[in-house]
C-alpha cells in the first residue's frame, strides 16, 4: 500500500511538472499554471451529470486530472473522448490505461469529424477547460458551434474558466448559461453550463 501511495505521488509530481512545462511552451493554450483541484473536479462531474452518461467529450484535458475524475464517475459501459491540442499532453493521457478512454490530439473545432473517426455517438456531455479568453474569436466560435451541433438533445455543455469570455461568446451560440463559482480552486473558477434543447 505504501509503495502504491509513493507511486501515486510520483505520478502526480510528474503530471505537475508536465503541466507547468506545457504552460511555458504554450501559455495561450493552457488556462492556468497549476492543474485543477479536487473541488473543481467534483463540481465538474456534478454539473456535467456524467454518472448517467454513455458518451462524454472532454476538450483541453491537459495532463488528465479532470479526465481521471470523469472516468471515476462514469458508468462502466461509457466512453470518454478527450481532445487535446498539445500532442505531448494527449500522449500522457493514453497512459491512464482505461479502456473507456479515447485520447485524440487535435482541435476541438473538429469535434464532429473526430467523433465520426472514432465511431462515437452524439455526446451526452461535453466539458471544456480550454481557455476561450486567449484564443482567436473565430476559433472560439467554431468550437462552440461544433459543441452545439454535436451534443445530443438534452445534452450538457460545461466550460470552466478563470475569465468570463466563454459566457459571453456562448450566449450568442447556445443562449444564456447557468453560472456557478468554485472559490476553493486556485485560481477560483467559474462554471458555465448549457443544456441543448
Amino acid at each position: 500500500m505504501l509503495e502504491q501511495s509513493q507511486s501515486d505521488r510520483d505520478q502526480r509530481g510528474n503530471r505537475l511538472i508536465a503541466f507547468f512545462r506545457g504552460f511555458l511552451r504554450s501559455p495561450d493554450q493552457v488556462g492556468s499554471v497549476v492543474p485543477s483541484s479536487r473541488f473543481l473536479e467534483r463540481r465538474l462531474v456534478r454539473l456535467a451529470e456524467v454518472s448517467d452518461a454513455h458518451c462524454v467529450v472532454e476538450l483541453g484535458p491537459g495532463v488528465g486530472g479532470t479526465t481521471r475524475a470523469l472516468l471515476e464517475a462514469m458508468p462502466a459501459d461509457s466512453r470518454l473522448l478527450t481532445i487535446e491540442l498539445d500532442p505531448k499532453f494527449a500522449e500522457m493521457l493514453e497512459e491512464i490505461g482505461d479502456p473507456r478512454l479515447v485520447s485524440h490530439a487535435g482541435s476541438a473545432a473538429d469535434l464532429g469529424e473526430i467523433l465520426a473517426a472514432h465511431g462515437l455517438p452524439a455526446p451526452d456531455a461535453v466539458v471544456s477547460g480550454i481557455p476561450f479568453s486567449t484564443m482567436p474569436r473565430a476559433i472560439g466560435d467554431a468550437v462552440l458551434e461544433a459543441v452545439r451541433d454535436q451534443l445530443r438533445p438534452g445534452g450538457v455543455f460545461v466550460a470552466y474558466q478563470f475569465r468570463g469570455h466563454v459566457g459571453r461568446m456562448g450566449r450568442e451560440v447556445l443562449g444564456p448559461p447557468q453560472v456557478e463559482f468554485e472559490p476553493l480552486n486556485v485560481p477560483p473558477m467559474r462554471f458555465f453550463r448549457w443544456v441543448r434543447p
